[in-house]
């Protein structure tokens, strides 16, 4: 029997099984990407400025460490065009499949890469190189790991708890890395910066291998099948969603930018400003970032199901509002020197990141039919990526060595709230009927 009519005739406990399966499958999926990912985030901070940069200045070292780090986030729209195209045209499993395989290959062989000392200024090219294609790789992964799951959900009212699962992702795979890079900074003690680090990366091969075991049970979306079976893909679904949505690509971006910005000035950046300024520990800081990551175990899922309560918009905007008000209290509470007040700070960051990431997933993919659903919401996604996520970091170091103050950042995070609340405000509501068709 043919998948698209299984998946139209299954039971109900079936289809409650399918949807435990694709969700399972996206939620660890994802999971492994982003440890990969914020692997090499952590390391920017803590590592590479003094491996691969070694005869720079302090702050020219880490400026050039973050530099590489931006260049994964120019490459996710790239990866989000390429696998938002398969995604469309051979389906979300196939497409994920291969988005797992080939960021966990670039993240193993960054355990490899020789140092300065050893090969000089290509140590920093090769770095470069793999950074660029993971960031390929988490470009495609994101829209199809929520269609996955968000695609099994037969109604409307569930879609955003079901769709923050996926998301979820993100605390898991940042509690993952940290705790990586803390376990073995403790193992490793004086030997760290010498073969510790490299230990963490090579882990990824494990946790690859698992993704991909689990991910190859889980079936074929319903509404990709349904398409599949009518023949209505569409030939070029990246450039016919960009033609036809480009709109809504636009106001996906800009409304990602108080969620996206923040984020990595509040987990990347803060390692090189809570060493470097306040001379705080690196495990003290891993600690605190850990402690933030297991949060958000909670509230991510939490707020996805808040939104199917009081709607997808209204959630994302309090998150913005809050992020923006929440900027000027994380440096004064970092800057009061206090252990306990700057675990405090950090821990407490991600909690408004947490009210926009839980609905944010349901509110990008349901603003494109399913036809285009993966190019489009993959492109809206990642292109924040660009404009903000990856040079965060990066500006806000700039701008603390030019002006000597933290709160110039946190007026950085208000400027990216205000365009987001704006874009909110303007994104066309969906309920992603087309879905709930899928299901009959």
């Amino acid at each position: 029997m043919a998948i698209a009519a299984t998946a139209g005739t299954l039971s109900a406990k079936e289809h409650q099984s399918q949807l435990r399966r694709a969700v399972i499958a996206s939620t660890v999926g994802t999971a492994i990407e982003w440890y990969d990912f914020f692997l090499y985030s952590i390391a920017s901070g803590l590592i590479f400025a003094k491996l691969y940069f070694p005869n720079s200045d302090p702050l020219v070292g880490t400026l050039n460490a973050f530099g590489i780090y931006a260049i994964g986030f120019i490459a996710r729209p790239i990866g989000a065009a390429i696998f938002g195209h398969y995604g469309d045209r051979i389906g979300r499993k196939s497409t994920l499949i291969i988005t797992l395989m080939l960021m966990g290959v670039a993240t193993f062989l960054v355990a490899l890469v020789p140092t300065y000392e050893q090969i000089g200024v290509w140590g920093a090219v090769l770095l470069t190189v793999l950074r660029f294609i993971q960031g390929v790789g988490v470009g495609g992964e994101w829209g199809g790991s929520v269609l996955l799951s968000m695609e099994w959900a037969r109604t409307h009212e569930h879609r955003g708890f079901i769709a923050s699962w996926p998301q979820f992702g993100v605390p898991a795979g940042l509690f993952l890395a940290n705790l990586a890079v803390l376990g073995f900074s403790y193992y490793s003690g004086d030997q760290f910066l010498v073969w510790g680090w490299r230990i963490p990366f090579f882990l990824s091969a494990i946790l690859v291998a698992i993704g991909l075991w689990i991910r190859l049970g889980v079936m074929e979306t319903p509404v990709f099948s349904k398409i599949l079976s009518q023949k209505k893909m569409a030939t070029a679904p990246t450039l016919e969603v960009i033609k036809q949505q480009p709109k809504a690509i636009a106001l996906s971006a800009f409304a990602r930018m108080a969620e996206n910005g923040p984020f990595y000035i509040f987990t990347a950046f803060v390692f090189a400003y809570g060493i470097g300024t306040l001379k705080m520990s690196r495990d003290f800081l891993l600690t605190a970032v850990l402690a933030a990551a297991v949060l958000e175990f909670f509230t991510i899922p939490f707020f996805g199901y808040l939104s199917d309560r009081i709607g997808r918009k209204r959630m994302y905007t309090l998150g913005v509002i809050a992020v923006g008000i929440y900027g000027f209290i994380y440096f004064g509470l970092l800057n009061t020197g206090s252990a306990a007040l700057i675990f405090l700070a950090v821990v407490l960051s991600l909690v408004p990141h947490a009210m926009m990431y839980g609905p944010q997933a349901a509110m990008i993919a349901e603003s494109f039919p399913s036809r285009l659903r993966y190019s489009g919401a993959s492109l809206g996604y990642q292109l924040t990526a660009v404009i903000a996520g990856g040079p965060a970091p990066l500006v806000a170091t700039w701008l603390f060595a030019e002006y000597k103050t933290p709160y110039v950042i946190s007026g950085l995070i208000l400027f990216a709230a205000v365009v987001s609340f704006i874009a909110t405000s303007m994104l066309t509501d969906y309920t992603g009927k087309d879905i709930e068709k899928a299901h009959r």
